[in-house]
């Protein structure tokens, strides 16, 4: 039997990997774009991309707003669900800052996320969680200080799961910021990419040579909450 944070973990890299490109959309008059309970998309809107995915078992409501904004909303304690903002392809190079408010009741994590090919990696850095620490399911491999903070290093491996190149078994990296930045109002922060991704190398943990998207996304699994982002 899975234990719960094993559980949290399979279920989010499903959800990240379900959001294949079924529209582009840009915002209408006002720059915004709303879903509740439809299927996964992806695309751009204001200059971003943006992905977002859910299960449909969750009340969920994700919108983009203008520039790099984007808020989600979710109740019911039930599915899965994963949303954000940021850009396609994504850099080893970037240096991202997020602000906003992030208020989660359960499982759910606020992160830097994306995926590499050649090899196959997916990836996280993160910033805040709720009830579970995502470390917990993973293997340390050091630590690490970027933007004034401490994060444990992990690693991951997947086994003929999802993925964004279909069923493949690959590795998850993670960068979890320690202590957690709180949850429960508001919240901002700078990732250095390349800080977390020259530590990784340096324990033997190599991306891929190919950037897929790369986003700040708010997930949640059996959870309630909502967040409101903007990523620049």
């Amino acid at each position: 039997m899975l234990s719960p944070s094993s559980i949290f973990v399979a279920a989010l890299s499903v959800a990240s990997v379900f959001a294949v490109p079924t529209n582009s959309t840009e915002g209408a008059a006002f720059g915004l774009v709303e879903r509740s309970g439809t299927p996964p998309s992806q695309g751009t809107s204001n200059g971003f991309f943006y992905s977002w995915w859910t299960d449909g078992a969750a009340q969920a409501t994700y919108t983009n707003g203008g520039g790099g904004q984007y808020s989600l909303t979710w109740s019911g304690n039930n599915g899965n669900l994963v949303g954000g903002k940021g850009w396609n392809p994504g850099s080893a190079s970037r240096v991202i800052h997020y602000s906003g408010t992030y208020q989660p009741s359960g499982n759910s994590y606020l992160s830097v996320y994306g995926w590499t090919r050649n090899p196959l990696i997916e990836y996280y850095v993160v910033e805040s969680y709720g009830s579970f620490n995502p470390s917990s399911a993973a293997s340390k491999k050091g630590s690490v200080t970027c933007d004034g903070a401490s994060y444990d290093i992990l690693q991951t491996t997947r086994v003929n799961q999802p993925s964004i190149d279909g069923t493949q078994t690959f590795q998850q990296f993670w960068s979890v910021r320690n202590p957690k930045k709180n949850p429960g109002g508001s919240i901002s922060g700078t990732v250095t990419t390349s800080c977390h991704f020259n530590a990784w190398r340096s324990v033997g943990m190599n991306l891929g040579t190919e950037f897929n998207y790369q986003i700040v996304a708010t997930e949640g699994f059996q959870s309630s909450g909502s967040s409101s982002i903007t990523v620049s």
